[in-house]
C-alpha cells in the first residue's frame, strides 16, 4: 500500500519514550527517521489469547508500517482486560498521542475510551473491530461479512452436496466482527437446502479452552450426529478438532476457520480442517498507518466504504479490505504473500503433507 509523500513530510519524527504502565500489558514504542509535524500514534491491541495474530502478525506489521512512514508511535497490548485497556489509553493520551487506534474488547469500554480521547482532541480509529456506539473517525478492517460468506461457502463446498447436520461455533458475543462473520456464513448456509443447523453457540472472549467444553455440549445435544462445523477462527477450529480426534472423527467432519494461522494451515494440510480465511496483517497494518498519518496531519483519510453502527445511529467511514479463502489447493498463497513462513508451517511431519499438496 502506497504511502502519501505529502503526509509523510507533514509529520515530525521525535524520540518516543515508552509508557511506564503497571500491569501485564505488552509494550513497544519507536520513531522513524523521516520528517514530521505534530503527530504521535498510539495503538492498543486486545489480547494474546483470542488469536496469535495480534502479537505474531499485527504488531510487527504495524511497527514496520510506522517505521517506514517515519512516524512516532507506541503499541501496547491490553492482555484481555478492558480496565487495562482504559489505563493504557489514559496513559497514551497523557503522553501526547494525537491519534489513538484500538481493537476493542467490547463496544461499551471501547466507546468510553473514544469519548475520553475526543474530549482531549485526540482522533480515534477502530482497528479490525467496529466499536458500536463509539465515535471513531474511521474504521480499518477487512470486509467481515465477506469473511463469513467465504467461511459458509467453504463449508458448503467441503460437504459437497451431501445431507448434513451442522453446528455453529461463533466468536465472542461482545465482538461485532463475530456477529458479522456469523451473519455472512448464515447467508450462505441457510440458503443450502441439504444442510440442517442442529446447534449454535458463541464462545465468550474467543476462549479456546471454553470452546472445547461448548463443542462437547453441542456434540452431546446432537447425539454425536454432526457432519460439519462452522468455527469462527482457527483457534476455535483447533478446539473442535480436538473433540473430533477424541471421538475418532477428525478428518471426517469438515471444519472452517479464519486467520490462516500456522496451526490452521497445518490442520488444512493434515485434512482435519477444510478451509481458513486469510487476511493480510501487512495490508491491514498499512491501511491503519495511512489512516493514522492522514488524521495526524489534520486530513481526512481515504476510505472505500462505510460501516453501519445501528447503536450509534451513524455510518462510519471505513477502509474495508478483501479477504481470501484458503484450502489445501491454494495454501501457497499465504506463503507467497508473506502471511506465514513455509519453513514453519511445513516443518517436521508436515513436510511430506506440504509436498503432497504441491507446496
Amino acid at each position: 500500500m502506497k504511502r502519501t509523500s505529502t503526509l509523510l513530510t507533514a509529520l515530525l519524527t521525535t524520540t518516543v519514550v515508552g509508557l511506564a504502565l503497571s500491569g501485564c500489558s505488552s509494550t513497544d514504542s519507536g520513531g522513524g527517521g523521516g520528517q514530521s509535524g505534530s503527530g504521535k500514534i498510539g495503538v492498543i491491541l486486545p489480547d494474546t489469547k483470542s488469536s496469535v495474530r495480534w502479537e505474531s502478525k499485527d504488531r510487527p506489521a504495524l511497527e514496520a508500517a510506522f517505521k517506514e512512514a517515519g512516524v512516532e508511535y507506541t503499541i501496547q497490548n491490553a492482555e484481555g482486560s478492558a480496565d487495562q485497556m482504559a489505563t493504557i489509553a489514559d496513559g497514551m493520551i497523557a503522553d501526547g498521542v494525537t491519534v489513538l487506534a484500538i481493537v476493542n474488547l467490547d463496544s461499551d469500554s471501547g466507546a468510553s475510551i473514544q469519548q475520553k480521547a475526543a474530549t482531549q482532541g485526540v482522533k480515534t480509529i477502530d482497528y479490525d473491530r467496529l466499536t458500536l456506539g463509539g465515535s471513531a473517525d474511521v474504521y480499518v478492517s477487512f470486509d467481515n461479512t465477506k469473511v463469513g460468506e467465504l467461511q459458509g461457502q467453504g463449508l458448503v463446498d467441503c460437504l459437497a452436496g451431501k445431507p448434513a447436520n451442522v453446528v455453529f461455533l461463533n466468536g465472542s458475543p461482545t465482538d461485532n466482527n463475530a456477529t458479522l462473520f456469523s451473519a455472512g456464513a448464515h447467508s450462505v448456509i441457510d440458503a443450502t437446502p441439504t444442510i440442517t443447523i442442529v446447534g449454535e453457540q458463541a464462545v465468550p472472549d474467543w476462549d479456546n479452552d471454553k470452546a472445547v467444553t461448548i463443542v462437547e455440549q453441542l456434540n452431546t445435544a446432537a447425539d454425536g450426529k454432526i457432519d460439519g462445523v462452522y468455527a469462527a477462527n482457527d483457534g476455535l477450529a483447533g478446539s473442535v478438532i480436538s473433540i473430533l480426534e477424541k471421538n475418532k472423527r477428525a478428518g471426517q467432519v469438515p471444519v472452517t476457520g479464519q486467520d490462516a494461522t500456522v496451526e490452521g494451515l497445518q490442520n488444512i494440510l493434515a485434512g482435519t480442517q477444510c478451509m481458513t480465511v486469510y487476511k493480510s496483517a501487512t495490508e491491514e497494518a498499512g491501511a491503519l498507518a495511512d489512516a493514522a498519518i492522514a488524521l495526524a496531519a489534520g486530513q481526512q483519510p481515504e476510505t472505500n466504504s462505510t460501516s453501519r453502527d445501528d447503536q450509534g445511529n451513524r455510518d462510519v467511514p471505513s477502509v474495508l479490505l478483501t479477504p481470501k479463502s484458503i484450502t489445501k489447493d491454494n495454501v501457497d498463497v499465504v506463503f507467497t504473500d508473506g502471511g506465514q513462513s513455509k519453513d514453519e508451517v511445513c516443518a517436521g511431519q508436515f513436510a511430506a503433507m506440504c509436498a503432497a499438496a504441491g507446496v
